[in-house]
């Protein structure tokens, strides 16, 4: 059995994620003809990094990043940093030799993304983002509808990612609302539903953006008042390469939200709707049925895609369970990991995180100027 070993940078909220897909995947899907070892874990604190080692088996901690990629026994970096933290990070695993797996946003400026790209250019290591939305069974379903012609022609559509965690204007703000950090609702929520509707419709054509800033200070974690400069909202209408045109919002300011991933798609032939909040189903309208008697046999269709992962997933736990947030990470990442033992390019790759990159800093621009941009 092929063992690759993991080196972790970054040990938050999604270093855990990441670990937690790690060491669950063996659960998940039978007969894997491969395995990981937690090798080596580096965050900025020596006391949450020698946590994270005694918590969950790495074989070392450190705080030095470059102890990661230079490891003789890492064979896979996985970078879960803050965004401005991105760049540097990915570029010296790849000169490293290393394969990267990498959080969104691939770095905070498309001129970043695209000096990784001219670096990966020179390598043949096997690279993946992090847009984990992309393997819900639902979404899987939806990608086949689409490419099996099921909606026919695509004209319209909208999406949202939703959250109301800045609502509250005395809430101290994290680096995820701070711009020098690469912070920023574009970057963190955008970039996933911006992903989403590229991978289920394609390319962008143009754009229209407006960002929106609720409070001009807010709170710092030492009780200062900082001045803000990441939106919380970020509205934008835009034009597809295939004629289509939609609409895409991303917002922290969403109040009674949770974590409400949507979309819906008109074509002339049918219709799909999504809910992450509902993860479990796929809405399917076949416009090609009958319509009469009283309405014949039209109407959406909830799919139950609950857990019907491919082979060799789906056995553990049951196809028929509930699905959860977390399970779309874990496949995720199961397909980078198999990609890299069948030594075929991942999907998203690194080069998707630089497109939706591109498509960001052109929303940045569209918003500055107040017009529509090109892509």
């Amino acid at each position: 059995m092929k063992e690759y070993g993991i080196g972790i940078i970054g040990f938050g909220f999604m270093g855990k994620v990441h670990t937690y897909g790690y060491q669950t995947i063996p659960f998940y899907y039978r007969d894997l003809p491969f395995r990981t070892r937690l090798v080596g874990v580096c965050t900025a604190h020596p006391k949450t990094a020698q946590k994270a080692k005694e918590l969950y088996g790495f074989s070392f901690a450190t705080t030095d990043p470059s102890e990661i990629w230079n490891h003789p026994s890492v064979d896979i970096v996985d970078i879960c940093t803050p965004n401005i933290f991105h760049k540097n990070q990915v570029i010296q695993a790849l000169k490293a030799g290393k394969h990267v797996y990498c959080e969104k946003p691939l770095t905070t400026g498309y001129s970043d993304a695209k000096e990784i790209v001219s670096v990966l250019d020179d390598t043949e290591v096997i690279t993946q983002m992090t847009f984990q939305n992309r393997f819900l069974p639902a979404v899987l379903r939806a990608k086949k509808l689409l490419e099996e012609g099921r909606l026919g022609r695509i004209l319209s559509f909208r999406a949202c990612y939703l959250h109301s965690g800045s609502v509250d204007p005395n809430q101290p703000i994290g680096w995820r609302q701070d711009k020098a950090m690469g912070g920023g609702v574009l970057f963190d929520l955008g970039s996933h539903v911006l992903d989403i509707i590229y991978y289920l419709i394609g390319k962008y054509q143009s754009i229209l953006a407006k960002n929106t800033i609720l409070c001009p200070q807010r709170p710092a974690p030492d009780g200062t008042r900082k001045e803000i400069s990441a939106e919380d909202q970020s509205l934008m209408l835009v034009q597809m390469k295939n004629g289509s045109t939609g609409v895409i919002e991303a917002s922290k300011i969403a109040t009674g939200m949770n974590d409400e991933m949507r979309f819906e798609i008109h074509g002339d032939r049918g219709a799909i709707r999504f809910n992450l909040m509902d993860p479990s189903y796929l809405e399917f309208y076949d416009n090609t049925k009958p319509d009469q008697p009283i309405g014949g046999e039209r109407g959406f269709t909830r799919i139950e895609t609950v857990q019907h992962f491919p082979e060799p997933g789906g056995a553990f736990v049951s196809p028929k369970a509930p699905i959860g947030w977390i399970r779309g990470h874990v496949h995720c990442l199961y397909r980078f990991l198999n990609c890299v033992y069948e030594g075929k390019q991942a999907s998203p790759s690194l080069r998707d995180g630089a497109y939706i990159q591109y498509v960001m800093e052109k929303a940045f621009e569209s918003d500055r100027t107040s017009r529509w941009v090109k892509l």
